[in-house]
C-alpha cells in the first residue's frame, strides 16, 4: 500500500479564494488589530531590546514607540491572540503601562 498525500489536503478553499491558489490554503487570513498603551515611563535601552525579541511571538506582528507622547503601539493578530495577552508579554518584558488608549 502507498502512501498519498490527497487526502490529507483540506479541500475547501480557506478565507475565501479560490481553490486553484494553494498558496492561500498554506496562510489563513489574519485579523489585524492595533492596540495603543500610554507607558508607565519612557522604556529604557534593555527594554527596546525585549521588544525585539517579540518577532518570536506567535501573532505580534509589529510595533511602534512614541515617545514625545510616551505611548506604545502594536499591530497583532486578533484571530490568534487577545488584547490581554499582549498585555501579558509587555509584563513579561517588564514594561509598565498605565492605560490603554484604545
Amino acid at each position: 500500500m502507498g502512501y498519498t498525500l490527497h487526502p490529507y489536503i483540506y479541500p475547501y478553499p480557506l478565507c475565501g479564494v479560490k481553490r486553484g491558489w494553494i498558496a492561500a490554503a498554506i496562510i489563513p487570513c489574519m485579523t489585524l488589530l492595533e492596540i495603543t498603551y500610554e507607558l508607565q515611563s519612557p522604556l529604557s535601552l534593555e527594554q527596546l531590546n525585549r521588544l525585539g525579541e517579540f518577532a518570536n511571538t506567535y501573532g505580534l506582528r509589529r510595533f511602534h514607540v512614541d515617545e514625545q507622547q510616551n505611548r506604545l503601539t502594536f499591530e497583532y493578530d486578533a484571530s490568534r491572540l487577545r488584547d490581554t495577552q499582549v498585555a501579558h508579554v509587555l509584563g513579561r518584558a517588564g514594561i509598565a503601562v498605565t492605560r490603554k488608549i484604545n
